[in-house]
């Protein structure tokens, strides 16, 4: 499954937990339509149908099942850098645990 690094949580959360979006809004990562095999992070009120839900420390993330499979040994971590959020993956998912 899928680990969240604390500033991962931490920048997920600062952009989830707004007064005005949902209760269950979280951060989604997909297949991009493009075909390229690459994955897209978006903003999303809540699981579509078959997601995969991470929660760590208040944040949510929700894996579409083509998505889980792929990040299922992997770890989601967050960084700022000059003024920008960044997300990035690390870890090898030919791997257990």
């Amino acid at each position: 499954m899928l680990t969240l690094t604390g500033n991962a949580a931490e920048a997920i959360r600062s952009v989830t937990d707004q007064p005005q979006l949902p209760a269950d809004t979280g951060v989604r990562i997909a297949p991009q339509a493009d075909g390229t095999g690459s994955l897209a992070l978006s903003l999303t009120a809540g699981p579509e149908t078959g997601d995969q839900v991470v929660e760590s420390d208040g944040a949510r993330v929700y894996l579409a099942p083509d998505a889980a499979t792929v990040l299922d040994h992997a770890t989601l971590d967050a960084i700022y850098e000059a003024g920008e959020l960044t997300f990035t993956l690390t870890g090898d998912p030919d791997q257990p645990g």
